[in-house]
């Protein structure tokens, strides 16, 4: 076993702090799954122990710990914002999107289909690639769904 870098020393308003949070239960389960391996930590076990217990991995009750020490309680109970992924498809893009949904379909059919406006789009080089469930999800979040 690996010496321990960070140690986990709750003072009694912390520990009646987390106690407190772990009785109501309205927190999130990762907020109230971190606030666990806190107080086991405070008791000294080891963090696999720990970590069964808790029911997640020894690497999260090492950084849960790590954070605790380096930012205090709240600090090591929160999770830093996550940013998604970006836009495939820009508000010019989209709105041309929508008014080609909006139009007569090609060839006669009786309704655009998700991939027909998908290559539509490519073919008219609004943009390089673009998958049908993307046209889809972003004609949902318009209203503008066809189906």
């Amino acid at each position: 076993m690996r010496t321990k870098r960070y140690r986990v020393d709750l003072t009694a308003e912390e520990r009646e702090q987390l106690l407190a949070m772990l009785r109501k239960g309205k927190s999130s389960a990762r907020r109230l799954a971190r606030a666990r391996v806190l107080l086991s930590a405070d008791e000294n076990r080891f963090d696999h122990e720990t970590a069964a217990a808790v029911r997640c991995s020894s690497d999260m009750v090492e950084r849960v710990r790590r954070r605790f020490v380096e930012g205090g309680v709240e600090w090591a109970l929160s999770e830093d914002p996550r940013p998604g992924g970006r836009r495939r498809l820009d508000e010019r893009a989209e709105a041309h999107l929508v008014a080609l949904a909006c139009s007569e379909p090609p060839d006669a059919r009786p309704v655009w289909t998700m991939q027909l406006l998908a290559d539509r789009l490519v073919t008219a080089k609004i943009i390089d690639t673009i998958s049908d469930e993307t046209v889809r999800r972003t004609l949902k979040k318009t209203g503008s769904s066809r189906g």
